[in-house]
């Protein structure tokens, strides 16, 4: 860079020298030449030492990017490209550290101004299929993907991701084929639980008489704790009775809370089945007296999403009505399909058992009104004004999302967001929702926050993160919160990861 500077300027001073008065026959040496090009020069320079300031910034942001601090290795990238908006790599780099913090539209945006500004840049085509497939936007991924292998054929990595988007999209497009208005079977019609034989050298917690007590309970969380599997006919005879039950609860769930009474909310887990114990230890067994609400995202990501999620449904199972669930973006096919828990149940039990998570997935409520006035939902807002709780009643949610108020409540609203999956919301946008519906705040989750929580919009917004240390890279904390009666005041509690046995975590 400096040399090209440097060559600049003395072609500058060629120009001044050269520059002839038509009229005179001599050379114009006069401030108006003078000046332009000392400007230029002036201007070249200043530019060099702003693309060095920059390179300074990225490399500042690639050493927090090594230390899996993403929130700074934004910050500086983002610096980096406040002085040097033309460069393709301080995109992409950044792209890649909203891939890690799960900001998804935020990466696709970077990923597509990298191809805009260097269209040759492969590295760009790998982000945004990255970015688009975990978005859903499988045949865009599968389009990237295709550049990339063809134009680096021996890449392992490209391969097998091309590989795994194309079989995605094919088997998208034989579910559409197939597919009718008739309504679908459920697995439930197929199975023969009765006669499942549980074997003799079976030692693990069993129903008893069919049912989910408090001992099976216990004796669960202690075989999963030591990572034994249930036995099937136990994990089938579950999911088919909170599939019942869940099929019976509206779209939003409304509870009351008399003054002595206090309900806990958590927010993602993420298979993450230790932190999940140590919940219980903090914050005690649920029971009738101690009641929770769980707000999605039970699976994916963390290795033990099976055991997360058996045993809240038996929770569930257990106290209908003190314990909750609700639906998170997560529990959808999709997700599944791309984030470890579909996998997991194939490896620990069969596909058709992830057939029938699928079908009790979608019974799981939408959101959760406390006492008329606090409303917890996993994802957030709506991306207009005038939604009424009597429209979240209304919605039909016995399926996977579409682009609806249903997608909104799962992910989160209002402008372009950085999931990239909805729209975000701002603190004018809950004002008028909260106004409208007479409500006092909302809760959510959906989001890693570094303390487990946050608190916004004036304390009328609250995010709510009960996975710490997620994906076993963030280094966050885990929160969850109390709402008492008497006040509906929130009080958060904070909570660091447990050490677990070295299992491999499906990213």
């Amino acid at each position: 860079m400096r040399c090209c500077v440097a060559l600049d300027c003395s072609r500058l001073e060629v120009r001044r020298t050269a520059f002839h008065d038509p009229r005179a026959g001599v050379c114009d040496s006069s401030p108006r030449a003078h000046g332009s090009m000392t400007e230029y020069g002036s201007e070249k320079m200043a530019e060099e030492e702003r693309n060095a300031s920059a390179e300074k910034l990225k490399e500042k942001a690639n050493n927090y990017f090594k230390d899996k601090d993403y929130e700074n290795a934004i910050k500086y990238y983002t610096d980096a490209l406040e002085l040097n908006p033309s460069n393709a790599i301080y995109y992409s780099n950044r792209s890649l550290a909203y891939l890690r913090t799960e900001c998804y539209g935020y990466a696709l945006g970077d990923a597509t101004r990298a191809l805009e500004l260097d269209k040759n840049y492969i590295k760009g085509y790998y982000r945004r299929a990255t970015s688009n497939m975990a978005l859903g936007k499988f045949k865009a991924a599968l389009k990237d993907y295709e550049t990339v292998v063809r134009v680096r054929p021996s890449d392992k990595d490209a391969k097998m991701k091309y590989q795994e988007c194309n079989k995605i999209v094919k088997q998208k497009a034989f579910e559409r084929a197939i597919a009718s208005d008739e309504l679908k079977r459920s697995v439930v019609d197929s199975l023969d639980i009765e006669n499942m034989t549980i074997e003799d050298d079976y030692d693990g917690p069993k129903l008893e008489d069919g049912k989910v007590t408090l001992k099976f309970m216990k004796d669960l969380m202690a075989w999963f704790k030591d990572q034994k599997k249930l036995h099937r006919k136990c994990a089938y005879q579950m999911l088919v009775q909170v599939k019942e039950v869940l099929s019976k609860r509206p779209s939003l769930v409304e509870i009351t809370l008399i003054e002595t009474e206090k309900i806990t909310i958590c927010g993602d887990t993420h298979g993450q089945y230790y932190d999940l114990l140590n919940i219980f230890e903090l914050n005690g067994l649920p029971s009738i007296t101690n009641p929770y609400l769980f707000n999605g995202d039970f699976v994916d990501r963390g290795s033990f999403s099976v055991e997360v999620i058996l045993t809240l449904f038996g929770f569930k199972l257990l106290y209908p009505e003190h314990f909750h669930l609700l639906r998170g973006n997560h529990e959808t096919d999709n997700m599944n399909q791309m984030y470890g828990f579909e996998g997991e149940v194939k490896a620990k039990y069969t596909a058709q058992m992830f057939q029938l998570f699928s079908e009790v997935f979608q019974w799981l409520p939408l959101a959760q009104c406390i006492n008329n006035k606090v409303l917890v939902m996993h994802g957030g807002l709506f991306s207009e004004d005038g939604v009424t709780l009597d429209d979240i009643r209304k919605i039909d949610r016995n399926r996977q999302p579409p682009d609806s108020a249903m997608c909104v409540l799962l992910q989160d609203g209002r402008s372009i967001s950085k999931r990239g999956v909805s729209c975000q919301f701002g603190p004018d946008v809950t004002e008028r929702f909260l106004e409208q519906n007479k409500l006092q705040y909302i809760v959510r989750s959906h989001e890693v926050k570094a303390e487990g929580y946050e608190d916004t919009h004036s304390g009328k917004c609250i995010t709510v993160f009960s996975a710490p240390n997620y994906c076993d890279q963030m280094g966050n904390k885990g929160a969850y919160i109390h709402l008492r009666g008497s006040d509906l005041k929130p009080e958060f509690h904070q909570f660091t990861a447990v050490v677990t046995s070295p299992v491999l975590h499906l990213h």
